[in-house]
C-alpha cells in the first residue's frame, strides 16, 4: 500500500516510515518540519506541507495515489496544552479535520489516528481498557478526544471511510538498529532527560510531584516501545483495510512503573548516578495511568516485543549517547 504518514520526520512517525518500509508498504511523509527532522526520513520521500493546508494535502493524496493515512501530526505536551489550549485545538482538531476531508475527497478510505490514553483523565479503575469512560482533564487529552469524535462522525456521514483510534500510553525507547531516535526542542519526556542527566549534559533531572497516591509518591506510567507502536499502526491499517470496523484499541505492556522506578532504570542501564530535583506537580497530570490492551492483542494480533523497561530504557540510552547533538538538523523545524 502507499501510505500518506503525518508527522513522518517526527519520533513516533518516523519509526512508523521504517516499519512501513520493512513490511513491504511504500510511506510518504507529510511534514512541515517545524518540529520534525529532515535526517529521520531516511531518504523517504516528503511533502512539506502542513496538515491544515487542505488543498496541498488533497493534491499530495491525489498525485502518490494514497491508499491510507497514518495520522500522528500533532502537538502532545500536556503542561504546555494548558497554558496555550488555542494552540492545540487548532493544530490537533482542526488539523485532523482538515486532513479527513481532504481524504474522503480524494477517495482515501483508511485512516489511522494517532490517539492517546490522555483521553481517559484519571480513570476509576486500573488497567484501563476501552470502555472506560473517556473524561479528559486537558486540553491536549480534549483536542485527542475531539479528534476521535469528528472522525466518528465523518465516517457515520460518509461510508467507506473507517476510522482507527490507537489510544497509547508512554511511548518510549528508539530504533534498536541506532538510525532513529527522540529529538525534542524542548525535550519534556522523563526517559531521555534523564539519559541527559546521566550523561552529564544537564546538572539534574526535575521531577514533578511527589506526593501522588501512588506507592513512592511519583506518577505511574505504563511505557511502550516506540517499534512496538509503530507496528501496531500497520497492523491498523491492514485492520481497516479488509474492510474492519471503526474501533479503538489501547496500546500498552500493561505494566506500570513510576518515576523513581524509572530513574533507577536509568541509572542501572548508564551505570552513572545524578541529582534529582523534585518540583510541584504540573496541572493535568493524572496519577496512574496504565493499559489493558488485550483487544489489540486479540483482533490486530498486536505482540510487543519490549516488556522490560530496561531493555527499553537500553535503546534510548545507545542513540542519546551516539547522538549528543540528536539528529544536528534543528535548521530545518
Amino acid at each position: 500500500m502507499k501510505v500518506l504518514v503525518s508527522g513522518g520526520a517526527g519520533y513516533i512517525g518516523s519509526h512508523a516510515m521504517k516499519e512501513l518500509r520493512r513490511a513491504g508498504h511504500e510511506p510518504i511523509a507529510l511534514d512541515d518540519l517545524r518540529l520534525g527532522h529532515r535526517a529521520a526520513l531516511l531518504g523517504a520521500p516528503l511533502v512539506q506541507v502542513a496538515v491544515q493546508d487542505r488543498v496541498a494535502v488533497e493534491a499530495a493524496l491525489r498525485s502518490h495515489r494514497i491508499d491510507a493515512v497514518l495520522h500522528f501530526a500533532a502537538y502532545c505536551y500536556v503542561g504546555e496544552s494548558v497554558a496555550q489550549p488555542g494552540k492545540y485545538y487548532a493544530n490537533n482538531v482542526v488539523g485532523t479535520l482538515s486532513l479527513a476531508e481532504a481524504c474522503i475527497a480524494a477517495g482515501v478510505p483508511v485512516f489511522v489516528l494517532s490517539s492517546s490514553c490522555a483521553t481517559y483523565g484519571e480513570p476509576e479503575r486500573i488497567p484501563i481498557d476501552e470502555d472506560t469512560p473517556q473524561r479528559p482533564v486537558n486540553p491536549y487529552g480534549r483536542s485527542k478526544w475531539m479528534a476521535e469524535q469528528l472522525l466518528g462522525d465523518l465516517a457515520s456521514a460518509n461510508q467507506g471511510f473507517r476510522p482507527v483510534f490507537l489510544r497509547y500510553f508512554n511511548a518510549a525507547g528508539c530504533d534498536p538498529e541506532g538510525e532513529l531516535g527522540e529529538d525534542h526542542s524542548p525535550e519534556t519526556h522523563l526517559i531521555p532527560n534523564a539519559i541527559d542527566a546521566a550523561l552529564g549534559r544537564r546538572k539534574c533531572l526535575e521531577v514533578f510531584g511527589d506526593d501522588y497516591p501512588t506507592p513512592d509518591g511519583t506518577c505511574v506510567r505504563d511505557y511502550i516501545h516506540v517499534v512496538d507502536l509503530a507496528s501496531a499502526h500497520i497492523l491498523a491499517l491492514e485492520y481497516a483495510s479488509r474492510g474492519g470496523e471503526q474501533r479503538a484499541f489501547n496500546l500498552g505492556n500493561g505494566l506500570g512503573f513510576s518515576v523513581d522506578q524509572v530513574i533507577e532504570s536509568v541509572r542501572r542501564v548508564s551505570g552513572a548516578d545524578f541529582e534529582v530535583a523534585v518540583k510541584p506537580r504540573r496541572p493535568g497530570d493524572p496519577p496512574i495511568l496504565v493499559a489493558a490492551a488485550e483487544r489489540a492483542r486479540r483482533e490486530l494480533g498486536w505482540r510487543p516485543n519490549f516488556a522490560d523497561l530496561d531493555a527499553i530504557v537500553r535503546t534510548a540510552f545507545e542513540w542519546s549517547r551516539r547522538h549528543p547533538r540528536g539528529y544536528g538538523d534543528r535548521g530545518d523545524g
